[in-house]
């Protein structure tokens, strides 16, 4: 985005106007792979990532005339939609240890020992996920999945900067020790 479109952008959300048709396509020009990701990492499904995805752009179309920019950036309101849709599914389904699901594996007539090594990758970094709290891999999700800054998460979630940094710290150093261990 050039730097006078994303004046004009951020102008217009300063201003209280609600987001243009054209603001809303740049915030999904520039937020939808990441949040895909993340959403992807939370859930382990694919599928599921996308429908909260669109869930969540639909949602933000909608709400658009309500976003305050003295509130927190447009990042952050966007995540918390997603994180309170995610929530939301998790309930309804009853689906508390979504990022333990394994991803979909498409498979094919003859799978090569690479794609093999990715599941059993996948499998490996998915039950070392299950070992996390709900907290430690909602913090590892967003770090990492969606590529937030420990500040932003702390924002996102309403927690201290220091509760979140110590969340992330512990999550990896379970993680490190998990995966240095032989499997059984």
């Amino acid at each position: 985005m050039s730097q006078g479109a994303r004046g004009r952008f951020l102008g217009s959300l300063r201003a209280g106007r609600a987001l243009s048709d054209e603001d809303f396509e740049r915030l999904y020009e520039q937020h939808a792979v990441p949040l895909l990701s993340f959403l992807a990492l939370r859930t382990g499904d694919r599928a599921l990532a996308e429908d909260l995805l669109a869930d969540t752009f639909e949602r933000v179309l909608r709400k658009r005339s309500m976003f305050d920019r003295r509130r927190g950036s447009e990042k952050s309101w966007l995540y918390s939609i997603a994180l309170n849709l995610l929530r939301d599914h998790a309930r309804r389904s009853k689906v508390g240890q979504g990022a333990t699901e394994r991803l979909q594996f498409e498979r094919t007539m003859e799978p090569s020992s690479r794609d093999l090594d990715q599941v059993e990758d996948r499998d490996v970094v998915g039950r070392v996920l299950g070992e996390l709290s709900a907290e430690e891999r909602e913090a590892v999700a967003l770090r990492f999945g969606a590529d937030l800054t420990v500040p932003e998460i702390a924002e996102l979630t309403g927690n201290s900067l220091t509760t979140m940094e110590g969340r992330v710290y512990r999550a990896l150093r379970k993680l490190r020790v998990e995966l240095e261990e032989p499997s059984p």
